[in-house]
């Protein structure tokens, strides 16, 4: 039964059909399955469990989308259909002369790479279902085992019940990762600069080796097939080729395992190729939009798209619409993407759910160390951690904290990590995740001339005595109102909940906050504004009550989380990336993250900051130059204003450089 005539069936005698996970998804060797027995043996023994009632919120979530949907859909007009087509005739056009004939692209996928791998080492398993993992998930299952319904990101429970002689092989990265590098070997040969998706497959630019060799891309992907399974010492591997990326990796898809397609670069043949195409078959179109483009607007193959790209542009974003467009037409990337740098590093480990605070405690210290050891490889340092949780009933929380000093200490990141998950307990949580980002790399790009608000203070401590010895008394008064890490750091934590996503299946962004949630939220945005804090502890906790009051507003932007509106564009800046693109979001993410604690670090000094608010002292405007006073005022006050201040701890420091 198709998922989409599946998805729309409500017949209480068979509940299951009416309940999709990524489980009952086609995948390579899976062609014959029962699907109808999958579904129903997932549902029976999900059903009542904490998985089971996400899925259903998620099911739930996405049924509204389909309605809110059909709804804008019903309310188009004609001539609003017709002003639209008009775009769409605009763009193919547009889209079309971008189409590059020109260069052979080569997909390469390793054949159940996990499970071939531990076969190879293990040559009693071959011909024997078998799965890497164990009861509470798999990673990865070789083709016997595929025949029966189990596949990867399914709980091994399941699969046993799917297969009861399945055979669990517990996963060894380090093994895997030494057969990648074997393959990358072979890859270099053809494409020094390939791209890797991932441990088990790559894409390479195999133009100019046809060209040299006077071979045809179907010669040179049967020849890098051969020596991938010598290299390796007998793994097998699929590849596609065809005149993008975007075909390529549709075409290793076809003829696995141990196969290949060639599609000839050819318009009428790209064309013939890609209208026929189930959408799902396209990188980047996950369960949720298959659902939504299938149930409301009936588009199921590449071919409708185009021919519904009308209302693709009616209802969708123009990056979504365009993305779409480009499908239907078989256009995708062609040009080698440039070298781009890291910004963020991460580990994380899923485990059977718990609320032993000991236990968390010790997964943090293994993840923690785990993360310490790939940045030292890696020669990285970073300052800004933030720390995943997944809870037991499949939420995702994160907090993010900006350290003092740039580092990779396992140590620092420990102590760090251990205050933000401290901050959530108790829970009970199954998947706790590490990552660093804002690495000292970025630093070195930065304006040297802007300073900080934490080296302004450790700095111009010794200026400020020049101005009056009062003052340092004040400072001094500071200093004991304050720990060592909330004087010398700015800290932001964040507090999201969404709903998780599986592996394999890319999926809209899904964010639920309870009214607890939103207020504790609140809560925290007040809390950790920790620079508006050191002025109200400074002022505190000086000793003369007849200090000159002055009224401050925030120098930290109240800025809003993240959220990706419709689905697809940041209402931070409106930037816009599709739900497939999941690294890139995560950097977009710790981007604005960065900036935000930048911003904080930076204060008023910082002139690139539209947003920030300056102090308003006393009936001054903000924007008049601000009045020279003598330390020694009229009213006998001991204090003096903070523009004066600045203004003298700058002669200062300028007065030294000069002496030097």
């Amino acid at each position: 039964m198709d998922e989409g005539e599946s998805s729309s069936t409500n017949n209480p005698s068979r509940p299951w059909e009416s309940y999709n996970t990524v489980f009952t998804n086609a995948k390579a060797g899976m062609e014959g399955v029962d699907k109808e027995k999958v579904q129903r043996v997932v549902y029976e023994m999900s059903k009542g469990s904490k998985y089971f009632q996400n899925e259903e919120r998620k099911e739930a979530l996405m049924k509204q989308k389909i309605e809110h949907m059909r709804d804008r859909c019903a309310k188009l007009s004609s001539s609003d259909l017709s002003n639209y087509q008009k775009v769409v005739d605009r763009r193919i056009l547009e889209v079309e002369a971008t189409r590059d004939l020109s260069r052979v692209w080569l997909h390469v996928d390793m054949d159940a790479f996990y499970a071939a791998v531990e076969t190879l080492s293990n040559p009693s398993l071959k011909g024997k279902p078998m799965a890497v993992g164990g009861l509470s998930m798999i990673s990865t299952a070789n083709y016997e085992a595929r025949k029966f319904g189990v596949r990867a990101a399914m709980p091994g429970f399941i699969a046993r019940k799917l297969c009861p002689d399945l055979i669990f092989v517990p996963v060894d990265f380090p093994k895997y990762t030494h057969y990648s590098d074997l393959t990358r070997k072979v890859f270099k040969n053809y494409d020094p600069n390939f791209i890797a998706g991932s441990l088990d497959e790559a894409y390479l630019d195999i133009t100019e080796v046809c060209r040299e060799r006077g071979l045809s891309g179907g010669e040179i992907a049967e020849e890098l097939r051969s020596s991938v399974h010598s290299e390796t010492g007998g793994l097998t591997c699929s590849a596609g080729v065809a005149a993008n990326r975007l075909l390529a990796k549709v075409c290793s898809d076809i003829n696995k395992p141990n196969g290949q397609f060639v599609l000839q670069n050819d318009r009428s043949t790209v064309m013939t190729f890609i209208s026929s195409l189930p959408i799902r078959k396209i990188g980047g179109i996950g369960k949720v939009t298959e659902h939504i483009l299938k149930d409301a607007l009936e588009i199921k193959t590449c071919g409708d798209m185009v021919l519904k790209g009308s209302l693709l542009y009616a209802l969708f974003t123009q990056s979504s619409a365009d993305f779409f467009l480009s499908v239907g037409l078989g256009l995708g990337k062609t040009d080698t993407p440039e070298v781009r740098s890291r910004k963020s590093i991460s580990s994380e480990r899923t485990f059977a759910a718990t609320g032993d605070e000991k236990l968390l405690y010790s997964k943090l210290a293994e993840i923690a160390e785990m993360l310490s050891h790939d940045m030292q490889k890696e020669r990285l340092a970073a300052r800004t951690l933030t720390l995943k949780l997944k809870t037991a009933s499949f939420e995702i929380r994160s907090r993010a904290v900006s350290l003092q000093r740039y580092t990779c200490s396992s140590e620092d990141i420990l102590k760090h990590a251990t205050k933000l998950l401290k901050a959530e307990l108790p829970v009970s949580i199954r998947l706790i995740g590490l990552r660093m980002s804002q690495f000292n790399e970025e630093a070195r790009h930065s304006d040297p001339s802007q300073g900080t608000i934490t080296k302004f203070i450790v700095q111009k401590g010794s200026s400020r005595k020049n101005l009056d010895d009062n003052d340092s008394s004040d400072l001094d008064a500071s200093k004991n109102c304050l720990g060592n890490d909330e004087m010398l750091s700015l800290s932001y934590a964040s507090h999201e909940t969404s709903y998780d996503q599986l592996k394999d299946v890319v999926e809209y962004e899904e964010q639920s906050v309870t009214p607890n949630q939103e207020c504790k939220k609140k809560e925290e945005r007040i809390q950790v504004l920790e620079g508006d804090a050191l002025l109200r502890k400074h002022k505190d906790c000086k000793a003369d009550s007849s200090a000159e009051k002055t009224e401050a507003v925030s120098v930290l932007p109240q800025m809003e989380p993240l959220v990706w509106v419709d689905g697809y564009r940041c209402n931070l800046c409106g930037i816009e990336l599709p739900p497939s693109f999941v690294e890139e979001r995560q950097e977009h993410s710790d981007f604005h993250l960065a900036q935000r604690l930048q911003n904080e670090e930076s204060g008023p000094s910082s002139s690139n900051t539209p947003t920030s608010k300056r102090r308003i002292l006393g009936k001054e405007k903000a924007n008049s130059k601000p009045k020279k006073q003598k330390p020694n005022q009229k009213d006998g006050s001991k204090h003096i204003p903070i523009h004066t201040f600045f203004t003298k701890s700058n002669q200062n420091s300028n007065d030294e450089t000069q002496k030097k």
